[in-house]
C-alpha cells in the first residue's frame, strides 16, 4: 500500500482544515479517528489487535520520546517510527464525546 501526504508538514491540532496527518505531527490532548496505516501487512495486523485499526478515535497523551495514547480505555505507548506511519484526522470536539 502506497501512502502519500498532500500536506506532509501540516500541525495537526484541533483545526478541521488538516484532512490527513502522521499521527506523529498531532498535538498532545487532540481526539483522532485513524484513516490509514502505512506499514507493512504484519505491522498492520499487529497495530489493529492492539485496538489502532482505521475508524478508531484515539486521543494522544503524549508525543515526547514515545507517543503515549489513549485506545478505548488502555493507554499505549508507540514510537515515533510507527507513529509516522499511522494516518489520522482531527475529531471535531462535538463529536469526539
Amino acid at each position: 500500500m502506497s501512502c502519500s501526504l498532500t500536506d506532509a508538514n501540516a500541525n495537526c491540532s484541533i483545526s478541521d482544515r488538516c484532512a490527513i496527518c502522521p499521527l506523529s505531527r498531532v498535538q498532545a490532548g487532540v481526539r483522532v479517528r485513524i484513516k490509514r496505516l502505512c506499514a507493512t501487512p504484519e505491522l498492520q495486523h499487529r497495530l489493529r489487535e492492539l485496538g489502532l485499526g482505521e475508524e478508531r478515535v484515539i486521543r494522544l497523551l503524549t508525543s515526547q520520546t514515545s507517543f503515549i495514547c489513549q485506545v478505548c480505555n488502555a493507554r499505549l505507548a508507540i514510537s515515533e517510527k510507527i507513529a509516522r506511519l499511522i494516518l489520522v484526522e482531527p475529531v471535531p470536539a462535538h463529536a469526539a464525546a
